[in-house]
């Protein structure tokens, strides 16, 4: 069948161009070469101004300068920035003496020359300049609640700082003169200006025309200190002779042009850009390893029994999961014939039984860790050929066995990671918090720094299965395929693997979000975005199933949908 070709749909807002247009000029943002030059000739004139003019200046250029500083790059988009515009002869005065006075304490700080150069500074903007600006961060709003802010707390004011930065390149465009003044205690400068609790100061901005047109930079030219060359300043990498190694892995993930590549062919469909959400982000990392011809898949499902379930962290006997093998074995489990029913392929392994109870002896010895990863290694290369590698497990106890690992590879208390597994109650997970904590106790007096090695901590915490599917992981990724995680076990194997493999993360695609208490923390770690979240308990990889026969029905689709003229 011919796909028809239609003409490329322009949206009569935002970006207009289509990916073949930055394709073919991805210089074509640029400004004309004289905008340009006149740019980089404001920022390198930039100066701290320190004596004005009285003249007063025209509000219609105040209000472009604050409009500049309000087109300043925000965290989040928060516009932290709030601008006090100060030009009574009072108030002014209050502050000149506020910063007199702490520059005589500072001075005191210094040695005698830097304290004589400190004190001959010429520091009168507060009282001489026409027009001052205190800058304030608006922080009432809670940290978590700003995108970027829960990581980087300071970043309200680093926002701030760029609208500062913004104002001042500004006025020197318009011939002006701005100096930053800090020599305040902050908490005496809000209490000038009267700002709320949870407003903080950036200090205090002289602005006016300026009573001095210096060619350099002011205390460069006071012999205060000197402007270091940039490839002093300039590392790459990582500084130069501090942190950990980076870890030893041919895995790496695709090139930035092979994903660009991907979403460029994708833009010349018929529809909105990232239509499908998740989704085509999975898509990308997929057609960049495979290309788009990928449409098989196979469902790898490994078992293995656990010692640790006879502790009593399991509603279900150890009997109920050599039932389930079985049934699997036959394609009558549920992961088994909700793989038929995507039409994909299935291979059972059964990883056998750990050799301890995680609490009074390590799970498995070190040869049989190796020995199942080794095979789990090749046998996920072997299915990488054939198609997307779709993860599950079967083992019961084998939550309490994931809480445990998650726990050294998170550095998470047992609280934080135990969840009820299935048709638990919450005397069952009480004691599963206790089995783990324990657990924990002994393998780190057994192994110490060593527990935070891969293997030694699949022996020391582990299981069969787990050996095996953290090595099939390693061999899909080795031949370039994308691997399909499941549940909670599924993800912490990856997270163990991502540890010393960091390039495997490339290779994950999230297939659901259990509901496991720890998964979604697993999930976090590894940056991945969770294709569906139905709060599945079944196991035996279901909800990687129903993932990947999304992503493969998404695969057909992006192959028969129409094409636009460019």
């Amino acid at each position: 069948m011919t796909i028809p070709s239609f003409p490329r749909p322009v949206p009569t807002i935002g970006d207009q161009t289509s990916a073949r247009d930055r394709a073919d000029q991805p210089d074509g943002w640029a400004f004309p070469p004289g905008d340009r030059d006149a740019l980089y000739s404001v920022i390198s004139a930039r100066r701290d101004v320190r004596r004005f003019r009285p003249d007063a200046l025209p509000r219609s250029v105040l209000d472009r300068l604050l409009q500049a500083a309000h087109n300043a790059p925000s965290v989040g988009h928060s516009q932290p920035w709030r601008f006090v515009i100060v030009t009574d002869q009072i108030i002014r005065e209050q502050a000149a003496v506020m910063a007199d006075r702490e520059r005589l304490r500072q001075a005191k700080l210094l040695d005698e020359q830097s304290a004589r150069q400190l004190l001959d500074l010429q520091l009168e903007g507060i009282r001489e300049a026409p027009i001052g600006i205190v800058v304030c961060c608006d922080r009432r709003t809670e940290a978590a609640g700003v995108l970027g802010r829960a990581t980087f707390a300071d970043a309200d004011m680093w926002s701030c700082a760029g609208a500062i930065q913004n104002l001042w390149l500004a006025a020197r465009a318009e011939g002006l003169g701005v100096g930053w003044v800090t020599l305040f205690e902050p908490a005496d400068l809000a209490r000038l200006i009267g700002l709320p609790v949870g407003v903080e100061t950036l200090g205090w901005l002289c602005l006016g025309w300026p009573d001095e047109r210096n060619p350099t930079p002011g205390l460069e030219r006071a012999g205060w200190s000197r402007r270091q060359d940039v490839g002093e300043l300039i590392m790459y990498e990582r500084w130069e002779g501090i942190g950990p190694s980076v870890p030893v892995s041919r895995l790496r993930a695709p090139e930035p042009a092979a994903i660009v590549a991907v979403r460029d062919a994708a833009d010349v469909l018929l529809t909105a850009p990232s239509s499908l959400g998740v989704l085509d982000r999975a898509l990308t990392k997929i057609v960049a390893r495979r290309g788009p011809g990928v449409d098989r898949g196979t469902l790898l499902l490994v078992s293995g029994e656990h010692l640790v379930a006879d502790l009593g962290v399991s509603a279900y006997n150890r009997s109920v999961g050599i039932d389930v093998l079985r049934a699997a074995q036959q394609g009558a489990s549920i992961g088994t014939a909700m793989a038929a029913a995507a039409g994909l392929g299935v291979k059972v392994v059964n990883a056998g039984t750990s050799s301890g109870d995680l609490v009074t002896s390590d799970a498995l010895a070190p040869d049989t860790v190796e020995k199942l990863f080794e095979e789990g290694r090749r046998l996920g290369g072997e299915l990488a050929e054939v198609g997307l590698v779709v993860l599950g497990e079967v083992g019961i106890g084998n939550t309490t066995v994931a809480a445990a690992l998650a726990c050294v590879a998170l550095d998470l208390t047992p609280a934080a990671t135990v969840g009820l597994g299935t048709t638990s109650n919450s005397e069952m997970l009480d004691r599963k918090q206790a089995v783990v904590a324990a657990a924990l106790e002994r393998a780190q007096a057994s192994h110490g720094a060593e527990l935070g090695s891969l293997k030694t901590l699949l022996s020391a915490l582990g299981g069969p299965e787990f050996a095996y599917l953290a090595g099939a992981i390693l061999g899909a990724a080795e031949a370039g395929q994308m691997v399909v995680l499941d549940g909670f076990a599924t993800t912490v194997c990856a997270l163990l693997l991502v540890k010393e493999h960091p390039g495997v993360v490339a290779h994950l695609v999230g297939g659901q979000r259990s509901s496991e208490r720890a998964h979604v923390l697993a999930l976090e770690a590894l940056g991945l975005e969770p294709i569906l979240d139905l709060h599945l308990r079944s196991g035996e990889g279901v909800g990687a199933v129903l993932a990947a026969q999304m992503l493969l029905t998404a695969l057909r689709v992006r192959r028969s949908t129409a094409a636009t003229e460019q």
